[in-house]
């Protein structure tokens, strides 16, 4: 239920409508916007009588109900755009944050000189995978531990954050020492456990979509993130498995525009993965900027043709340059700004 209060509203109002809340078996979660506060009461088992009757509490303008299962998560109980600030960068304000780097950091050299080329052509974060969920257990699995060191390194030296994937609760704590941004890669959408875990961290998290996820579950999942305590999350499209055999996967754009319609968190896609064709990006992320993405993550190696994984959906520096310049006229037209489009 959403606890909607009257545009002036004391404290000790909302305090108490806040107490009452949780007198009834809820959570309780406030929202405080420009005009007025929204408190929003989540969770199972409670008394809903409870908190029907508290439309009758001094402060309270109405009680409705939430209308989507995916309740924090939901513009309903937050109109207002989430921020998400990693290291400085800011991801849903308005600009357009992108996210670039190889796929698996392979050796210091690769990485350093992908840092220095797509912080040149206007990449706003660096992303690279230090332990890599591979579908065959005989390819590449990352280098693990050295490779989180490694960008560690880099962000030092670079000063761009840095995002790697997640894949195991065990391995929280380590690369939350060394990372500004975890990764639940597409697999681990709804590995529910690890989800917990993360919601308990400070760092923010980029929550990518199942190649077999509805818009509803992929909410749900990012439900579970805010629910326990972590309301730093960024959603990611990356494709879904269609009946399409010629792309990887099939950029699913439309949800995109439906999941920034339906929550507040910031949107981003990641044309690499959705579409599996390097000819393919360029024309997908302005797509994206046209209707509105906060970002992008796009995979970037020196030499694509001997990246150790996804080698046929990465560009190459010249084509990531080329890519961040043709993204100025898209995102000009819809007055969104851009580090790539103010050169």
């Amino acid at each position: 239920m959403i606890i909607n209060m009257h545009e002036g509203a004391t404290d000790q109002e909302i305090n108490h409508v806040i107490e009452r809340v949780r007198e009834a078996g809820y959570q309780a979660h406030v929202t405080r916007g420009t005009e007025r506060a929204i408190v929003a009461a989540v969770g199972s088992g409670g008394r809903r009588h409870e908190l029907e009757a508290l439309a009758a509490a001094a402060g309270v303008m109405d009680v409705v109900p939430i209308a989507q299962p995916f309740k924090l998560v939901s513009r309903q109980v937050k109109p207002q755009r989430t921020v998400v600030n990693v290291s400085g960068v800011s991801i849903g304000d308005g600009s357009f944050a992108v996210i670039a780097g190889p796929c698996s950091v392979e050796s210091r050299e690769q990485l350093f000189s992908t840092a220095k080329a797509v912080k040149a052509a206007g990449a706003t974060l660096l992303r690279g995978g230090a332990y890599k969920p591979r579908t065959s257990p005989y390819e590449f699995q990352g280098l693990g531990l050295e490779a989180l060191r490694l960008l560690r390194e880099v962000r030092e030296q670079s000063g761009l954050p840095v995002v790697t994937e997640v894949m195991s609760t065990e391995d929280v704590d380590v690369i939350c020492d060394h990372a500004d941004m975890l990764q639940v890669g597409a697999r681990n959408m709804q590995n529910f456990a690890l989800l917990r875990r993360l919601a308990s961290t400070k760092k923010p998290i980029l929550l990518k979509r199942g190649p077999s996820a509805s818009v509803k579950e992929w909410l749900l999942a990012a439900e579970y993130l805010l629910a326990g305590g972590n309301p730093n999350v960024v959603l990611c499209e990356r494709g879904i498995k269609t009946f399409e055999t010629e792309t990887r996967n099939t950029l699913d754009l439309a949800s995109l525009a439906l999941a920034r319609e339906l929550s507040h968190l910031p949107v981003i896609a990641d044309p690499s993965h959705g579409t599996g064709r390097p000819t393919l990006i360029t024309p997908m992320s302005r797509a994206a900027a046209a209707l509105g993405a906060d970002g992008l993550m796009v995979e970037v190696h020196p030499c694509p043709e001997r990246a150790l994984s996804d080698g046929p959906q990465s560009l190459d520096f010249t084509g990531f340059s080329h890519l961040m310049r043709s993204l100025a006229e898209p995102l000009r037209a819809n007055g969104t700004a851009s580090a790539a489009a103010a050169d």
